[in-house]
């Protein structure tokens, strides 16, 4: 095992990965996106790179504070109802996504890991649902999930988050340019649309389409910048190391000496 071990845990051999996990506390961070339309300049994986962007970012951070970190291969689908109809909007049921996420988080936990955090970036709400759902039951501090749409860490983030026009918009053009992402030089000409997300699911209504969104995006992605972007995951990695060692705490294990 070298001195400084990678942040994937795939990286990992079999005996590194018992011998890391047999020395608490532990934590694994796994993102879970998705794969839809994200306008006419984002990729279709854009929730799962910003998810891996901040969890690698987050693990720095827990591996100072002595908690060996490690980011788990990512989940790439999950419930995208709100794009039916876009081309590359593939959706899971919510039920399958719960079941699977348990599983891989049963899987970490019996191997020896201390916490498992589930990392969601994609905030379609019944997505976010059947993320909770995966970890019901856990014992107590043994499992989290990070996501931006509780008000703890939503209201951190910038006024387009806090808008709910921020679908492929300012906020996550800009995180997707700060993780280098392949943005489509379309970005810069494309107008910017008010519509809130969040306004039109109080609303009642079911899909992007229902709210007038034809290119599958609201907000401002030409104003966006990789300097906002990653004072964004700055915020987005406090966000999932918070989360993890008031998890670690609340399940006794006390943090190793940085």
């Amino acid at each position: 095992m070298t001195a400084t071990p990678p942040l994937e845990l795939a990286a990992l051999t079999t005996d590194e990965a018992a011998a890391i996990a047999a020395s608490p506390p532990t934590c694994v961070l796994l993102p879970v996106g998705s794969v839809e339309p994200h306008g006419p300049h984002l990729p279709l994986d854009t929730d799962t790179r910003i998810g891996l962007e901040a969890c690698r970012i987050a693990c720095e951070r827990l591996r100072a504070e002595g908690v060996p970190t490690f980011v788990a291969p990512p989940v790439h689908y999950g419930v995208t109802n709100y794009a039916a109809g876009f081309p590359g909007a593939l959706s899971v049921p919510a039920a399958t996504l719960t079941a699977f996420l348990r599983a891989v988080a049963e899987g970490l936990l019996a191997d020896g890991w201390s916490h498992v955090s589930l990392v969601n970036n994609h905030l379609e709400p019944a997505h976010d649902a059947a993320v909770r759902a995966a970890i019901a039951g856990a014992a107590p501090g043994r499992a989290s999930v990070s996501c931006p749409l509780t008000r703890r860490w939503g209201r951190t983030l910038s006024d387009e988050f806090k808008r709910g026009n921020c679908h492929a918009g300012r906020y996550e053009t800009s995180l997707a340019l700060a993780a280098g992402l392949a943005v489509r030089a379309s970005a810069s000409s494309l107008p910017s649309i008010a519509t809130s997300l969040s306004d039109g699911i109080r609303a009642g209504k079911t899909t992007f389409a229902e709210m007038g969104l034809d290119r599958a995006y609201t907000g401002a992605p030409a104003e966006a910048s990789a300097v906002e972007g990653a004072a964004l995951y700055e915020k987005l990695a406090e966000m999932i190391a918070t989360e993890a060692l008031e998890g670690l705490a609340a399940s006794g294990h006390a943090r190793r000496a940085p």
